[in-house]
């Protein structure tokens, strides 16, 4: 892991110079400025980005860690929680510095520029699924809203994925497999995936390039949730009304819960093991039509078909498997609902296009336009309304389409790179941009006479749009020989629009309405002495209510329970102070940080209202203060043995909140006090080489008046601690055998579903 910092107004851009592949904003620096990055190439990022960040290549990637989904590159990243769930999980969320894995809206995503991030509902995790691992060449994280050239949702964090681009003629295949042993209330399996993919690439005389990329992914899921009871406050669970004999069973399973309180478990329920097939192809084309001005674009396309089962654990007195009815162990009498065990199945087909047109002079004015169009062709889950093996003939159920929703994004920006004597003085690097993004949500969920089939009545639809366009400037200002000063600000004007929600018998059509928000910037830095750097970073960013969070309710009877259509935008205030030390053997840096956020955007129980509802509501205001400290240390005393260390001590409070008093005080949700990770890696010559990690998070709250202080059980937000293990051979040039393990110590943690158990890791990969 590389960190990197840079406050100089054109100091990182010189690493640029030698990277033929920039991006449109990439500029090169006055040829007397140095370099503050540590061993470390740099990608297609603002070269005077006024905040600190992560990097890791794809070397560290391969030497480093387990590597099946793109998201699994940022696990061991400082600050951050990747809510990967099991390997194929499409709803892998981030959370960063003082916000939540359930706070999507908050992470920026991008891949080679273009947004991969799905603000379509409030849960809904970027569209990592346009990346095959092996075409990573690096990943960059950024924190904090510091910088003006990036929206508002850049809030949180920003992740910036670089694909790779062909040199030459070339290719790789790569092979991967997992082996999961999970074991959980007396269930005990093993869950077994496999992934392929495929690249090619050249780069002709012509000034044209190309790259093939196929990915193939076959998985599946452990258990990701449980039908349960819970016991009273006294403990005891009370009998069921209603007259009938109860079935006597034998398999129910008790525990106790977040709360405290005592549950049964009856089985693994919900479509709680996700078999999932899923494949992406993808054509990326460039041209360069002289040393200066370049064109590029790709076409993808995404298919993932999903089918999932449960498993009871009650059996009758003749061994056979009961799903449902009224049931008894001898000591408790339960009522298990015909649907409790009901599977579904998923099918999705998602596509994105872009192109980019862009100048690369190796100073003064360069300039860039890029568009992207990521739309969902179907998406259709079939719900069915009773158990596993009733469910195989068919039967009622529902089903939920979001065919025809998407995004759009358009960028165009232009940079001014200093040369000494110009009309600048040589000492200004100016960035002006324009931005704009529009998502589409449509959402109809239809009751069906058979559940394999998605034809039926609608019962309820939810829709609707939302659009941003911002203006933005930057001026990285080089004021003195070790001084940078960095100025921006961001002019966003924010439309919702077409909001509406039916339900037979009662519709919402909600009316238009318009935000704008300023979010200024400011960020000074002083190279104290040559291997040191300081910097005080100062922003507020400004984060708009997405279409699900406006619109999306439910439906009670004949009437609609809805979110608040007139959310306030999150407005976040954040200071950073960071120091960087830079030495032979490696780097140290050590960074405060404060997020002080109005107008948090949450679901919760809503008391200001009576009936009491919860729904999506502005909470008042939540500040985190935290402490990061990142370590790289490239020598440990034995040859070839490196260190790569990051701890983050953060406490994040809810100081106001008029919907819900009681939890004014509590903990933020999913934001732990104390994560980090430790990656030890033992590289003794080119042939081979070792790595071992450890990864700490401490205990969260889920709930705003943090009653669920039981954490380390199913249902709620756990501590990690895990372990893991990979051990890489190169036999000969260009073939890579990789082993490894992933949770060696079988660490049971859980984001309300249980994390992977221990799992078996295994890698061929070939490139020519």
């Amino acid at each position: 892991m590389k960190t990197t910092t840079r406050p100089l107004a054109a100091a990182i851009s010189l690493a640029l110079t030698n990277c033929p592949y920039a991006h449109a904003d990439d500029t090169t620096a006055n040829a007397a400025m140095q370099t503050v990055t540590i061993n470390s190439s740099r990608s297609a990022l603002d070269p005077d980005l006024p905040t600190t960040s992560v990097t890791k290549t794809q070397d560290e990637l391969r030497q480093q860690q387990n590597i099946f989904n793109p998201e699994d590159a940022l696990r061991n990243m400082p600050s951050m929680t990747i809510r990967k769930r099991y390997s194929g999980d499409r709803n892998a969320l981030v959370g960063g510095r003082s916000f939540s894995t359930t706070q999507a809206p908050r992470a920026l995503v991008t891949m080679d520029g273009y947004l991969l991030s799905n603000f379509l509902g409030r849960f809904d995790a970027p569209r990592w699924n346009m990346i095959a691992p092996e075409e990573m060449t690096r990943v960059d994280v950024l924190y904090g809203p510091f910088s003006a050239l990036y929206p508002g949702n850049s809030i949180g964090t920003t992740i910036a994925v670089t694909t790779s681009r062909p040199a030459k003629f070339e290719g790789s295949v790569r092979v991967a497999v997992q082996d999961q042993s999970f074991d959980q209330y007396g269930l005990k399996d093993h869950y077994r995936n496999y992934q392929g993919s495929a690249l090619i690439g050249d780069r002709l005389a012509s000034g044209l390039w190309y790259k093939l990329m196929v990915n193939h992914q076959d998985s599946t899921s452990q258990p990701m949730g449980y039908y349960t009871a819970t016991a009273n406050v006294a403990g005891a669970f009370a009998t069921p009304a209603g007259a009938g004999a109860a079935t006597p069973v034998t398999g129910i399973r008790y525990d106790t819960g977040p709360f405290g309180t005592a549950r049964a478990i009856f089985g693994a329920n919900a479509g709680a093991i996700d078999h999932t097939r899923q494949d992406t192809v993808k054509t990326t084309l460039g041209y360069d039509f002289n040393r200066t001005v370049s064109a590029e674009g790709f076409v993808a396309w995404w298919s993932n078909e999903s089918v999932t089962r449960n498993q009871s654990f009650m059996r009758d007195a003749a061994g056979n498997t009961v799903w449902s009815g009224r049931v008894t162990d001898g000591a408790n009498v339960f009522v298990v609902p015909t649907a409790a065990f009901a599977p579904y199945t998923r099918d999705e087909r998602h596509a994105q296009a872009g192109a980019t047109v862009k100048t690369r002079n190796g100073n003064g004015w360069n300039g860039s336009v890029s568009a992207s169009a990521y739309r969902i062709m179907k998406d259709v889950q079939r719900n069915a309304g009773s158990a596993d093996p009733f469910a195989a003939g068919g039967g009622a159920g529902n089903a939920v389409l979001r065919d025809g929703s998407g995004f759009n994004s358009v960028d165009l920006q232009t940079t001014y790179s200093p040369v000494a004597g110009d009309w600048t003085g040589g000492a200004h690097a100016l960035t002006i941009g324009l931005h704009a993004d529009d998502y589409k949500l449509e959402q109809s969920t239809r009751a069906t006479a058979d559940w394999r089939n998605a034809a039926g009545p609608e019962t309820q639809f939810i829709g609707g749009e939302t659009r941003i366009v911002a203006l933005y400037g930057q001026d990285a200002w080089r004021f003195a020989p070790q001084w940078t000063a960095t100025l921006g600000v961001r002019a966003e004007s924010w439309q919702a629009r077409n909001g509406a929600q039916r339900i037979p018998g009662a519709a919402q059509n909600y009316p238009g309405r318009s935000e704008q928000a300023w979010s200024p910037k400011l960020s000074l830095g002083w190279d104290a002495a040559a291997d040191t750097t300081l910097r005080l970073s100062a922003g507020r960013g400004a984060r708009f209510a997405t279409v699900a969070e406006l619109f999306q309710g439910t439906a009670v009877g004949s009437a609609i329970v809805v979110n608040d259509p007139n959310l306030k935008p999150e407005r976040s205030n954040a200071l950073e102070l960071m120091a960087e030390q830079r030495h032979s053997f490696g780097m140290l840096r050590a960074s405060l940080f404060q997020d002080d956020v109005r107008d948090a955007i949450w679901s919760q129980l809503n008391l200001s209202v009576f009936p009491n509802v919860t729904n999506v509501t502005n909470v008042g205001r939540v500040r985190t203060r935290g402490l990061e400290l990142v370590a790289q240390v490239d020598r440990l005393g034995v040859a070839g043995l490196s260190a790569d260390a990051n701890i983050a001590f953060s406490k994040s409070t809810i100081l106001e909140n008029a919907t819900y008093q009681p939890s004014v005080g509590k903990d933020w949700t999913r934001v732990p006090r104390v994560r980090g990770a430790t990656t030890l890696t033992y590289a003794p010559g080119a042939k081979w080489s070792a790595s071992a990690t450890y990864r700490y998070s401490g205990r969260q709250f889920n709930e705003m008046n943090n009653s669920d202080y039981n954490t380390d059980v199913y249902g709620a937000i756990s501590r990690v601690s895990q372990v893991d293990m990979r051990l890489l051979f190169k036999p000969v040039a260009g073939t890579e055998l990789a082993v490894g393990i992933d949770n060696l110590n079988d660490d049971r943690a859980y984001q309300m579903h249980p994390y992977p158990g221990r799992t078996l890791f295994a890698e061929m990969r070939y490139a020519f």
